[in-house]
């Protein structure tokens, strides 16, 4: 099951199901299924206003952001689907940081689910660093579905893999 490597840390019997409906060519229609159709956030702009608004939801009191992007440059073979950077400049005798987040284009053409689950992750790295309890508690906490949307998406990036066609291009 080596052609599964973005569902490597679920069970074996998950790993095996995922693979029988593969076999079947089922995966992208359970997906198709439970997710109908892509959002329409398909500017820079757009998806820097829908972090935007996520942000002031669940982190009022965060430093702000001040890019939010989709990159081309990010490739899911890199295990990126969207990066946070912060960088620092000097600033008069400060050090200010600036918060960056940058999403991979193919999350241009998935259902909203999808592109929420990166953008809450992502907005997570400004309080919590690691990927560790804290970080995701405060994932789920701005969406009660992350763990059930990062799964889903896990098995897309697998149909993908598999040869499967993008479903909702």
């Amino acid at each position: 099951m080596s052609h599964l490597k973005y569902l490597s840390a679920y069970s074996e019997q998950t790993q095996q199901q995922v693979s029988q409906l593969i076999a079947k060519g089922q995966l992208g229609e359970v997906l198709r299924k439970r997710y109908s159709k892509a959002h329409d956030l398909r500017t820079d702009r757009a998806l820097y206003q829908y972090v935007q608004e996520l942000k002031s939801e669940f982190l009022r009191n965060a430093e702000p952001i001040n890019k939010v992007e989709y990159d081309s440059k990010i490739h899911v073979i890199n295990h990126a689907l969207g990066l946070h950077t912060a960088i620092s400049r000097v600033q008069g005798g400060k050090l200010k940081a600036k918060h960056e987040i940058r999403v991979a284009t193919m999350f241009k053409e998935v259902p909203l689910e999808f592109l929420r689950m990166i953008a809450v992750h992502e907005l997570a790295h400004i309080k919590e660093k690691q990927h560790d309890k804290a970080f995701y508690k405060l994932c789920t906490y701005m969406e009660p579905n992350y763990h059930q949307y990062e799964f889903d998406l896990r098995l897309y990036l697998t149909s993908l893999d598999a040869g499967g066609q993008r479903l909702w291009a």
